[in-house]
C-alpha cells in the first residue's frame, strides 16, 4: 500500500476533519509505468477489478445520493456488457469490461457524513483493493475521500461536489471533478440575473456553514457586486438545520430585492418552504444557484415558476446531444418510469471517463491514467466534448442555466425547467492561477 497502516489512519482522520495533506508533485515516467502503488498491481492480478462507490442514501442529502446511486448502477452494467453510452465510447467499443477484466463494485451508504464517507472508503481500499473509488455529494465528504485517496494513491472520480475548494485549495493530484464548481456558477448565471431582474439590485444569502456554502455565496457575492449589485447581508446557518426561523426572520426584515438561498438538498426544500411561510418569496425574487436533483419535487412548480439556477445536466438535452438521449432511454429502460437527474448524470459520465482513461492507458496503474486524463484529449459524453484541465483537475463542459417553468407548461412531472443557456465551460473557468490549486504527488 506504499504507507503505513499507523500512518494511514492518522491520514484518515485528519482528512475527515479537513486537515491538509501537504505533497510535492514529482514526476513518473514510463519506466516505472508497471511498479507497485496503492492497489496497483495487487488490486488487478485476477479476472476482475473493484470499484468502491459511495452514496449518502441517507441524511441531508439522500434524495440525490439515491440517484447518484442508480447512475452508478447503470454505469457499471454497461461497462461490462458493452452497451448503452459506453458502447459508443470509441476506445470501448466492442468490449466488455475493462482491459479484459470485469468491473465489480459495492455501494456503500455515507450518511452525507465525511468522517462515515472516509471510513467506508477505507474499508474499500484496504478489504477489497478497490483500484479506484467514487461518489459523494457533500463537498465536505467529497474533499475528505480525496485526501484520503491522494494519500492511499488510489484514484477518485468525485461525485457532485460545487465547492471552489474541491479543485481549488484542497485539490489533490488522485481526484478529478466534473460537475460545475461554485465559480462557474457564478459566471454562467449572474448575467442573467442582472438582465432578468436589473441593475443595482440589493441581495441576501441564506448560506450552510460548510465548504459548499461558503464557496458559492463567496462566488455569487463577489461577482454580482461587479456586476453593479450590493449584498444586503450573508446569514449562515448550521449544516444540516430543520428549523430556519431565527435566520429567516433576519432575512425577511431585511430590504433586499433577491434572496439568493445556498441551501442545497433536503436543507434545501426546509429553508425554502419555510421562508414562502415567512412571505420572503411574495417581497422578494427567490434565486436557488445549485439546484439539487429534487428540490423541485419538494417545492413544487408553484414556488419554483421563475426560479433562476444551474444544474449539472437536465433531461432536455436528450433533444439537443445524441448520448443524452442514449442515456435517457438506457437509464428509463433500466428504471422504468424514473427520469435521471444530475447526480445520476455525474456518476455515469466520471465511470465512462475513467474507463476511457484506463482503456487508452492499457493499464490500471494509478499515475498512468491520471496522466491520461491530464493530456485533455475530449470526449464525447452527454455533455457533449468535455475534458479535464491538467492544472487543477477541473472539467471543462458546458455550464447549464435554468429558470423554472410554471406547471401548466410542464409536459410531465419532472419537466421543470426551461433550458436558458448552455454557457460554454472555457467562458467559465477560474484562471488557474486564483485556484490555489497545488497538486500532489503521482506517487
Amino acid at each position: 500500500m506504499g504507507v503505513k497502516r499507523t500512518d494511514f489512519l492518522k491520514t484518515a482522520l485528519g482528512a475527515s476533519a479537513g486537515l491538509s495533506v501537504a505533497a510535492t508533485a514529482t514526476p513518473w515516467s514510463s519506466a516505472a509505468a508497471d511498479e507497485a502503488i496503492g492497489n496497483y498491481p495487487a488490486g488487478t492480478s485476477g479476472p476482475e477489478v473493484f470499484v468502491g462507490l459511495l452514496c449518502p442514501t441517507t441524511g441531508s442529502y439522500s434524495a440525490d445520493g439515491e440517484d447518484e446511486r442508480k447512475g452508478y448502477i447503470l454505469a457499471m452494467e454497461d461497462l461490462n456488457a458493452g452497451t448503452g453510452v459506453m458502447g459508443k465510447i470509441p476506445s470501448l467499443a466492442g468490449k466488455k469490461g475493462l482491459l479484459g477484466k470485469k468491473v465489480t463494485y459495492k455501494i456503500a451508504d455515507t450518511e452525507t457524513k465525511p468522517d462515515t464517507a472516509v471510513q467506508r472508503a477505507t474499508e474499500f481500499i484496504t478489504q477489497n483493493k478497490a483500484i479506484m473509488i467514487q461518489g459523494g455529494v457533500s463537498s465536505a465528504e467529497d474533499i475528505a475521500m480525496q485526501k484520503l485517496a491522494q494519500q492511499q494513491k488510489v484514484l477518485y472520480m468525485v461525485g457532485a461536489s460545487g465547492s471552489n475548494d474541491t479543485t481549488g485549495k484542497d485539490c489533490q493530484r488522485y481526484g478529478f471533478r466534473s460537475q460545475l464548481d461554485a465559480y462557474m456558477v457564478a459566471k454562467a448565471l449572474d448575467p442573467y440575473l442582472v438582465k432578468a431582474y436589473g441593475p443595482k439590485k440589493k441581495m441576501i444569502f441564506l448560506t450552510p456553514d460548510y465548504s459548499y456554502g461558503h464557496s458559492l455565496t463567496n462566488s455569487m457575492r463577489a461577482d454580482l457586486e461587479k456586476l453593479g449589485w450590493t449584498t444586503v447581508a450573508d446569514v449562515v446557518a448550521p449544516f444540516p438545520t430543520s428549523d430556519y426561523s431565527s435566520y429567516l426572520t433576519n432575512i425577511a426584515n431585511s430590504d433586499a430585492d433577491v434572496f439568493i438561498n445556498i441551501e442545497f438538498g433536503n436543507d434545501g426544500i426546509s429553508s425554502t418552504k419555510q421562508a414562502v411561510q415567512f412571505g420572503i418569496t411574495k417581497k422578494m425574487k427567490l434565486v436557488i444557484p445549485n439546484i439539487s436533483t429534487f428540490l423541485p419535487d419538494g417545492l413544487g412548480p408553484d414556488i419554483m415558476q421563475g426560479v433562476y439556477g444551474t444544474q449539472d445536466w437536465y433531461y432536455t438535452f436528450a433533444d439537443r446531444y445524441p448520448l443524452s438521449k442514449l442515456f435517457l432511454e438506457s437509464f428509463q429502460k433500466r428504471f422504468p418510469g424514473v427520469i435521471p437527474r444530475w447526480t445520476a448524470h455525474i456518476a455515469y459520465a466520471q465511470t465512462a471517463i475513467w474507463a476511457d482513461a484506463v482503456t487508452r492507458a492499457k493499464t490500471f496503474n494509478p499515475p498512468v491514467v491520471i496522466k491520461t486524463l491530464e493530456e485533455g484529449k475530449p470526449i464525447e459524453l452527454m455533455l457533449g466534448k468535455v475534458y479535464y484541465r491538467a492544472g487543477d483537475h477541473q472539467q471543462v463542459r458546458p455550464c447549464p442555466v435554468v429558470r423554472g417553468k410554471p406547471g401548466s407548461a410542464m409536459k410531465n412531472k419532472d419537466d421543470f425547467f426551461d433550458v436558458v443557456a448552455l454557457v460554454p465551460g472555457e467562458q467559465c473557468m477560474q484562471p488557474l492561477e486564483e485556484t490555489n490549486c497545488h497538486l500532489g504527488s503521482y506517487t
